[in-house]
């Protein structure tokens, strides 16, 4: 261990090995392990290890981007190259990434769909917002989705398209920005508060409405604080507008959220109070199924915020 560099990489490629042969019990004690070695070795949080680091990578693999160079795949990173390429080296060991041999550009391996079944057959969640989905795309009409937090960042998990209109709302990324889509908004507003860091750390620009400043995010969470929907009103593309709903699991925590996308054109009040109650449903139901329940909380933030809206169209 005098080396302490060499050590932390052989480390990672050990790491990476155990994890695709171990059962889901030794996953969590390997990764109390890891806790505990890093903790004890100086090296601080788990976040900050080499492990760490090389499985991050795994994130910028999308559909949209399903194979990465290494010069690419350090720029999207923000990383050195020698580093890059041995965390993809300790990754290509044990199977979770693959060379293509034709365009020697990176890809994931057969490791993550392993790990992939293992997730959904010991904790089903795709599975179980099928039937929602559907009932929310065919009385809203629109696409509907659901997204999970995992650490800082909401993933896709499952969308599904309504037939009723040619032009629809496609759900073609992975990873949603924080500032900037109503599922990203909505875990700002109600999972946990270090989330509020991470989104202020990255305020990309992606449409005119986009949240860009400290103030303009946190007065958009405000408001869904008071609502219980998250709302991104032309704030990723310019042609959508999108509203969703959170979901709990057992744990009682923040696990995701519901949403639909709609065809900015086709935004009317109306259509937005459809959504909201369906929206209401979808999420009861997804969160039931994965064992949780909607908090008073929010169901008392449903009730007025669908009253309110109701009473400013009956005036109108």
């Amino acid at each position: 261990m005098t080396d302490f560099v060499n050590f932390d990489i052989s480390f990672s490629l050990a790491v990476v090995h155990i994890l695709n042969r171990c059962s889901v019990k030794k996953v969590a004690l390997l990764i109390i392990l890891c806790q505990t070695f890093l903790s004890q070795a100086g090296k601080g949080s788990l976040e900050m290890s080499s492990v760490t680091k090389a499985l991050d990578l795994l994130c910028h693999f999308s559909a949209a981007r399903a194979e990465i160079g290494l010069s690419q795949l350090c720029r999207i990173a923000k990383r050195d190259k020698a580093t890059t390429y041995r965390h993809l080296q300790a990754l290509e060991i044990s199977g979770f990434i693959e060379q293509n041999p034709s365009t020697k550009q990176y890809r994931l391996g057969p490791a993550v769909l392993q790990l992939a079944q293992t997730r959904e057959a010991t904790v089903p969640r795709k599975a179980s917002t099928e039937e929602p989905l559907l009932d929310l795309a065919e009385t809203t009409g629109e696409t509907a989705h659901v997204t999970v937090l995992s650490g800082t960042k909401v993933y896709g998990l499952a969308s599904c398209d309504s037939p009723r209109h040619g032009t629809r709302a496609i759900i073609d990324i992975d990873t949603f920005p924080l500032h900037a889509t109503a599922s990203g908004l909505c875990a700002l507003a109600f999972g946990p508060e270090d989330l509020m860091d991470t989104a202020l750390a990255d305020l990309t620009t992606f449409t005119q409405t986009t949240a860009t400043t400290p103030d303009t995010l946190k007065e958009a969470v405000q408001a869904i604080r008071q609502t219980g929907f998250g709302r991104a009103m032309r704030t990723y593309e310019v042609e959508i507008e999108g509203l969703s709903a959170p979901l709990f699991d057992q744990t009682g925590q923040y696990a995701g959220a519901v949403s639909v996308a709609s065809v900015a054109t086709r935004f009317t009040p109306e259509l937005e109070r459809t959504i909201k109650e369906h929206l209401m449903i979808a999420s009861r139901d997804i969160s039931h199924n994965w064992g949780g329940t909607i908090p008073s909380e929010i169901e008392g933030l449903w009730a007025n915020s669908i009253t309110a809206r109701h009473a400013l169209e009956s005036t109108s």
